[in-house]
């Protein structure tokens, strides 16, 4: 079932949404300073091309400085990958078959708002190793 709807995923909204993010993540590699939000913009964008059958989980290590980054990173990009899932899912939601998917959307508003101090693991491991 996973694969399914991952595949009905990247058709529907996955693969326009990665772009977003792999566009945010080029234009946070241009300057040496932004290098880590682009990292964090990268991962997302490989979580949103397949998201079932994975989850996000706070990282246990993520200090201050991934506060001031998430901070930083509302103002310049948060708000506008937020606002894509949120206009995709309401859109997504206007269907009965979308309806999973534009729920998978909102659940990944928190993680387009707040990437810095994340981590994606598979649903069957329930806390990231490190």
């Amino acid at each position: 079932m996973k694969t399914l709807l991952n595949l009905i995923w990247l058709v529907l909204a996955g693969f326009w949404l990665a772009v977003g993010y792999a566009v945010a993540g080029i234009i946070c590699c241009v300057l040496i300073i932004t290098i880590p939000f682009g990292v964090a913009s990268f991962r997302i964008a490989g979580y949103t091309l397949w998201p079932f059958g994975r989850t996000v989980v706070d990282r246990r290590d993520a200090g201050a400085g991934a506060l001031l980054g998430n901070l930083i990173w509302i103002i310049f990009a948060g708000w506008w990958l937020a606002l894509g899932h949120l206009t995709t899912g309401i859109a997504l939601c206007l269907t009965i078959i979308g309806i999973p998917l534009g729920v998978a959307n909102f659940k990944l508003i928190p993680v387009s708002l707040l990437p810095l101090g994340k981590e994606i693991v598979p649903t069957n491991q329930p806390f990231a190793v490190r």
